[in-house]
């Protein structure tokens, strides 16, 4: 999986979003040279776009969906501290066009914080969600393992953090729970993972994050560094985390692993070689 998929298109003349602190709003209003600068260079999460993503082996797309404030249009966006450029449709749009082309290959799609949604919003995402994929849309009734999706012709899973669209709507599947350290050093997200994995993993889907998460303090200690440097440093202990762990429904088996700037080394072949450890080849 990718966290925060779509911030390789965040929009540097963009508003910051209506969901952050009054703080980094102000900041950014009087000083947006400096300011403006630097949430650009922690906001950022992924270099590749969602099609060179798909094509690199991701699967679980991370989507965080809003409307921009007093926008008189239905438009939404992609948001993280700052909006996107592209719109929620036109990625849709761009996922079926691929799915087309992969006929056996299964996305599942998770639609979360709906920052500025409304109801008449909410209603108008899913509706576009069920025009575009139409029957490649797996009901949430239905056990998707590969061999019935492919028989069904089911390619999209989406979990929607939404109770009332989900009570309406039999093709979304309930929110994904994420495991999210919100930790500045790798040994801090490692032990949390581990705590995590501890307690037992649940039932159905879920995702272990790798994602280190910046905060002030971080930022001003490292005045020259970037989400992408911060991440990049981490990867060679994260990539021997990746390498122990084990799929599958026993209490300590991982299930989605989420992580930064997928393009870099090699993370999306080790978790998808972690498979081997429960079908050899």
């Amino acid at each position: 999986g990718s966290h925060d998929t779509m911030t390789y298109c965040l929009d540097k003349s963009s508003a910051v979003s209506g969901n952050e602190s009054k703080l980094v709003k102000f900041l950014n209003k009087c000083l947006p040279c400096i300011v403006h600068p630097i949430i650009m260079k922690w906001s950022i999460t992924q270099v590749l776009t969602v099609t060179e993503q798909l094509e690199a082996g991701v699967r679980y797309l991370d989507f965080r969906i809003a409307h921009k404030a007093n926008d008189p249009s239905m438009n939404l966006y992609f948001v993280h501290m700052v909006y996107t450029t592209v719109t929620v449709q036109d990625i849709l749009w761009e996922i079926l066009r691929w799915l087309e082309t992969h006929p056996q290959e299964v996305v599942i799609i998770a639609c979360r914080n709906f920052d500025g949604l409304t109801k008449r919003l909410h209603n108008h995402l899913v509706a576009c969600i069920k025009e575009i994929f139409q029957c490649k849309l797996c009901p949430r009734n239905v056990v998707p393992t590969l061999r019935t999706m492919w028989h069904l012709g089911h390619q999209v899973i989406v979990s929607y953090e939404e109770e009332v669209e989900l009570e309406k709507h039999c093709e979304l599947w309930p929110p994904i729970p994420y495991w999210w350290g919100n930790k500045t050093s790798t040994r801090a997200l490692i032990r949390y993972l581990e705590r995590m994995k501890r307690m037992g993993r649940p039932g159905k889907f879920f995702v272990a994050g790798i994602n280190l998460t910046e905060n002030l303090r971080y930022i001003l200690v490292h005045p020259f560094g970037s989400l992408k440097k911060m991440t990049l440093q981490s990867l060679p202990c994260l990539k021997i985390w990746i390498k122990q762990q084990y799929p599958g429904p026993k209490k300590k088996c991982i299930n989605i692993i989420a992580g930064d700037f997928i393009g870099n080394n090699d993370f999306v072949k080790d978790v998808i070689e972690l498979n081997t450890k429960i079908n050899p080849p």
